[in-house]
């Protein structure tokens, strides 16, 4: 079967003409490098431009990162290599390097190295932690070096490619070719190492339009691949799919079958001749460098291949290559979260088709391999082939050890557990995926259909966009993943079952309405995910380990990289998860809290409580918080173990006395705040001014005081406001006590003289001229001379006061009105009031 190809365009920038491209391996960069003299960074992911600048007034055909020291190494034409700082671009170093253009550049995995290539005909090897010293200068070529490249997997060893019709590998230690491949009848453009660790290969394209295809052990030519109408001018064996990717003058792409050699498919971007292919190791994404421009492609799905069965036995698919690992042999309570686990491997072989999915049967007994168009069944613990055939997908049932495939979008066919065909489906729609679980489901473009293993008739066509679908272990929920977000809908098999059973195993073409409902809808783009129970734990877009109870949802984990869910252990009560990399990586997750959880939302608080002395202490308060979010508030004042959060939950239930003795017991303005509001709208006056005394809320204490008429009470508030400085409080309290002398000394001592000689003036004639004189002196003091001396007082000017003595008499006269006053109390406020008006009558 030939390879299935899932490309999809990531980027397609216009621009002069792009000589070569390099992939960053962790960020979603690439490198242009053009014949104009400028050099390029593309955010693939943006479509926009990250860094651009001019590193020559000629043209730059060659450019590579150096991630670990986060520089950008070039060479141009003006024989010139340059190394920039791609987070700066500062230039780092600039040297002649050669006689004459020069046309590649290699950067050594691990060690300071780099190897250049010239016109000039030589190869060189710089070290940069020597300042960029020449070590080596190799020989051997008698026409312009094209390119040159290391051996990812002996990289004391280098090939090179050139226009003398050769091919030649070299030793970094010696300065002579170690053998030399000939073949092409004309000169050999570009190279490529073979990255996988089953063949020693490398692949040449040349002038003669050929791609050949050499074993370096036995120096012999395996293959020869011609498609391309004009020169082969870029070559790379993809590192993660079994292609070898070819470019040509002619403006084409060919991907071929690195197995087969059969040509697979022919890309043309319109942007003519094509100049550098550049593809990385990890990374499905592979740039193209044009005449007109820069393309990055992603071939096949960006996520791992792999899966896990309920014991902690894990299949890995490394391309061809199938690891066993067994989770359980480490020892997991030494995990730590987040880290790859230490645990060993074990090589099953390779397959015979190019993994795309892998899914173990329910039961765990088999594995389903799918990739290219077919499929494969093997025995999980031997990786013996028990049944293969022809699909683009392969899916499990529940348990009966049922599977079906999808080929193409019309042939869907179900088989049962002695893998014998059962039924082929009549799909009335295109099928573009299928899922398995408590029942078959088949997705098009805009919704998916649900249908029952046993009778393969409609159970509910739900209108939604389908990505993926997860079934809970018991079959009650499923989750339903879109682009955009995720529902979870309960399955009601009964439903389903009395409408078999009343219409003599029959179920209305249309479906059953009831079969399905709501829970809940998530604005979330799930990634992957697994049911724990009742409990739906996914990785999202934003890299973020979540989990969904009933209308519940929370992140447990922020992940530092994207991760995949493989499963959950319940004897380790931990979520295992693995990287586009394959590591795997765990997150501790308890099974009671989830187990709780799930009770409660079922409604089943016996259950619970059952449960919850499982649940560690430490966990009891995000418990609470649980219960809270379910409206069982008072089940989470029992449960929870944060005072400040119980003083919250008590305050939300009214109960005013337990939220204050929790209060006094972990003191917080916040908290005494807002019980005396509740306390207040309870009518609990003497708990009022316990909380606003301890939260120190001098205005609600003089509202409380005023309205009361406590005079004592008035009068401490007073000095404590004084001590406090809050002067405006104090000046209040003095005035509702008549004790106006105090009101003109706040004034005074904060510096208000011009309030404090008109108050003066208006209260206490007695101190006009004191107050007057500190007014003066305080405006001198700023400078304002003049407006100090405009300001008349009663000693200097007793023209400007008339009536001065009399003001003196009623203040005399007053202090004696308000001395009677003082133990008056405030009930008989009304009372004093009549008497003193009929004594002013009479």
């Amino acid at each position: 079967m030939p390879v299935r190809l899932d490309i999809k365009k990531k980027l397609n920038a216009r621009s002069e003409r792009v000589k070569c491209v390099d992939i960053h391996p962790t960020e979603p960069w690439v490198l242009s490098s053009l014949y104009d003299g400028n050099v390029h960074i593309y955010n693939y992911q943006t479509q926009s431009v990250v860094k651009s600048f001019e590193a020559s007034d000629q043209p730059v055909r060659c450019g590579k990162f150096i991630v670990r020291k986060q520089w950008i190494v070039v060479g141009s034409d003006d024989m010139m290599i340059r190394v920039y700082n791609y987070n700066t671009m500062e230039k780092v170093k600039m040297f002649e390097a050669h006689m004459d253009y020069i046309r590649s550049i290699a950067v050594h995995p691990s060690l300071p190295l780099i190897v250049s290539a010239s016109d000039d005909m030589l190869i060189k090897l710089w070290d940069w932690e020597k300042n960029w010293a020449n070590t080596v200068i190799f020989e051997g070529h008698s026409h312009y070096v094209m390119q040159v490249a290391f051996n990812p997997k002996d990289p004391n060893t280098f090939a090179s490619a050139s226009l003398d019709h050769t091919i030649k590998v070299w030793n970094l230690t010696s300065p002579v070719p170690n053998f030399t491949l000939e073949g092409h009848e004309k000169g050999v453009n570009c190279i490529d190492y073979y990255a996988g660790g089953d063949k020693p290969y490398l692949v040449s394209g040349g002038d003669d339009q050929l791609l050949k295809v050499w074993d370096y052990q036995t120096k012999a030519c395996v293959q020869s691949l011609d498609a391309h109408t004009h020169n082969v001018s870029a070559v790379a064996f993809l590192p993660d799919r079994p292609l070898i990717i070819s470019g040509s003058e002619d403006g084409m792409i060919k991907l071929w079958n690195s197995n087969t050699y059969r040509l697979e498919t022919t890309l043309g971007y319109h942007l003519d001749r094509v100049w550098s292919i550049s593809a990385v190791r990890g990374t499905n994404k592979v740039a193209f460098g044009f005449d007109n421009g820069t393309v990055v492609v992603r071939l096949g799905k960006d996520y791992p291949v792999a899966s896990m069965d309920a014991s902690g036995k894990a299949i890995v698919a490394k391309h061809n290559e199938i690891v066993a690992v067994n989770i359980r042999s480490g020892d997991t309570a030494s995990f730590v979260d987040g880290e790859k686990l230490p645990v060993a491997s074990k090589d099953l072989g390779s397959c015979e088709i190019y993994p795309q999915k892998v899914t173990h049967s329910p039961n765990g007994r088999f594995v389903a391999v799918s990739g290219d168009g077919e499929y494969i069944i093997y025995t999980a613990l031997a990786w013996r082939n028990k049944s293969f055939g022809s699909a683009d997908e392969i899916v499990w049932d529940s348990g009966a050890g049922e599977f079906a495939t999808r080929k193409g979008n019309s042939d869907v066919r179900v088989f049962n557990k002695s893998f014998k065909e059962r039924n082929i489906m009549q799909i009335p729609f295109s099928a573009e995926g299928i899922y398995g679980g408590a029942t078959l489901a088949i997705r098009s473009d805009d919704f998916v259909c649900f249908y029952d293993w046993e009778s393969l008739q409609l159970i509910r066509k739900i209108e939604v966009e389908t990505r993926n679908v997860f079934w809970s272990p018991n079959s009650e929920l499923v989750a339903i993943t879109g682009e955009q977000s995720f529902y979870v809908l309960r399955y009601n098999r009964d439903v389903v079952d009395q409408e078999l059973e009343a219409n003599g195993g029959k179920i209305n073409p249309d479906g059953i309405e009831t079969a399905f409902s709501l829970v809940c809808e998530v604005a979330e783009k799930v990634m992957s995910g697994c049911w724990v129970g009742d409990c739906f734990i996914y990785t999202n877009s934003n890299s973020r380990l979540n989990y969904c109870v009933g209308n519940e949802t929370a992140t447990l984990f922020h992940l530092d990289q994207p991760l995949f869910v493989l499963g959950y252990l319940p004897k380790d009560n931990r979520v295992f998860l693995v990287d586009k990399a394959t590591n795997i990586v765990s997150y501790e997750l308890l099974l009671a809290v989830l187990e709780y959880k799930t009770a409660v939302v079922r409604g089943d608080m016996a259950a619970a409580n059952s449960i919850l002395p499982r649940v560690p202490k430490a966990s009891h308060n995000m418990l609470a918080r649980f219960l809270e979010s379910q409206g069982l508030k008072d089940e989470a004042l029992q449960l929870a173990t944060d005072e400040s959060y119980r003083c919250e939950l008590a305050i939300a239930l009214d109960k005013l006395h337990l939220a204050a003795s929790i209060a006094r017991e972990n003191p917080s303005e916040l908290k005494w705040s807002q019980i005396t509001d509740l306390a207040t709208s309870k009518g609990d006056l003497k708990l009022a001014e316990e909380c606003m005394k301890e939260s120190n809320d001098y205005s609600g204490l003089l509202t409380l005081f005023s309205s009361r008429g406590d005079r004592e009470g008035m009068k401490k508030l007073a000095k404590d406001a004084t001590d406090a400085g809050l002067l405006n409080i104090a000046f209040t309290c003095n005035f509702m006590l008549a004790n106006i002398s105090a009101c003109l000394d706040s004034l005074i001592s904060s510096g208000r003289f011009a309030e404090a000689a008109i108050f003066a003036r208006s209260y206490l004639p007695s101190q006009v001229q004191r107050t007057v004189e500190l007014w003066k002196a305080d405006l001198r003091k700023s400078g304002n001379i003049r407006a100090a001396d405009s300001l008349a007082d009663p000693e200097s000017h007793p023209a400007m006061f008339p009536d001065f003595a009399a003001s003196l008499a009623a203040e005399k006269a007053r202090a004696v009105t308000y001395a009677a006053r003082e133990n008056v109390p405030a009930a008989m406020y009304a009372t004093y009031e009549e008497k003193e008006e009929g004594g002013a009558g009479g």
